[in-house]
């Protein structure tokens, strides 16, 4: 006599439901081991992560223009701190920052992906002693070279002014100038996981290389193109040191070099009118970032995979 084991498809809803409450089910011990301990984490990371920003926008309401009075959070309010931008350059840095930072972030994007598709379609000699050499590079800080920077900038400058001293132009430049190296190493990446296959039907089709590139690569890819154009764009954003060496007069600084120039001097600092602009200035980028996160996690783990 054989013995019938009775299956998930011919129990009857009636029995199944009490074996899917019951495993729904877990003891607060269990629960607290397995799960409750991640939710304290986060919780307590979300608190050491909000209260330095928290702080920021209460002095930044707080019109005693000092850090002092702000210990005591939004224990008072007011409008002063931001009204008082207008009588400042603060919106020309402001200007000068986003035109710089975008400038940057689709340079850097066009530069970075040209040089992606070639390294990662085409085989020519020198290909990977070109793509160890970017890496080797990028383990300089381009912050390294601004003496010699300077010193170029100068001697361009008596030749071509846009692109001497004080010179957003010329800066943009500096900045392109870096662009490649770890961008360049993320879209290679991710231009590997893109299927030849579509070249070579498109190539049979009569389509160019450029055409491929144009029309189909870049379409393919642009989770990771997002990634790089705000990883470049918040980089030049909060970049200080070139900016500062580079832009002399205080009509072209950025914002990270107004900013500090408020607080630089101990006597004359404005911590209300820094916190303003620190608040004001953080809305461009989380914005941007707002707007490009669908991108973030699929660029940046996609270009991991190994073509």
């Amino acid at each position: 006599m054989t013995t019938v084991r009775a299956t998930p498809a011919t129990r009857s809803p009636q029995a199944a439901a009490p074996e899917q409450e019951l495993r729904g089910r877990m003891r607060p011990g269990r629960w607290a081991r397995e799960l409750g301990w991640r939710h304290v984490v986060g919780v307590v990371a979300v608190l050491y992560a909000v209260f330095p920003l928290v702080y920021v926008v209460s002095a930044s309401l707080s019109s005693s223009g000092t850090l002092t009075g702000s210990n005591e959070l939004f224990a008072e309010v007011s409008g002063a701190n931001y009204a008082g931008l207008s009588a400042t350059e603060f919106w020309s840095w402001m200007a000068n920052t986003l035109q710089i930072g975008v400038a940057t972030a689709v340079g850097t994007v066009l530069m970075g992906a040209a040089a992606a598709y070639a390294f990662s379609r085409f085989r020519f000699a020198g290909r990977r002693s070109g793509l160890t050499a970017l890496l080797i590079i990028q383990m300089f800080p381009q912050m390294l070279a601004f003496v010699a920077i300077f010193l170029l900038l100068i001697s361009l400058g008596e030749v071509f002014p846009l692109l001497g001293l004080n010179s957003k132009v010329a800066l943009i430049c500096v900045y392109l100038g870096g662009a490649l190296g770890v961008n360049t190493f993320l879209m290679y990446g991710f231009f590997n996981t893109v299927p030849r296959e579509l070249d070579e039907a498109a190539k049979i089709d009569g389509a160019t290389h450029a055409q491929i590139y144009w029309t189909i690569i870049l379409r393919l890819v642009s989770p990771i193109l997002a990634v790089v154009a705000l990883l470049s764009f918040i980089s030049t954003f909060g970049e200080w040191i070139l900016a500062r060496v580079m832009l002399t007069s205080e009509q072209n600084w950025t914002l990270a070099v107004g900013l500090y120039g408020w607080v630089s001097s101990l006597l004359e600092a404005n911590w209300g009118l820094f916190a303003a602009g620190a608040v004001l200035s953080a809305i461009p980028v989380l914005a941007l970032f707002l707007f490009l996160q669908k991108y973030i996690v699929g660029g940046l783990t996609a270009g991991s995979v190994k073509g």
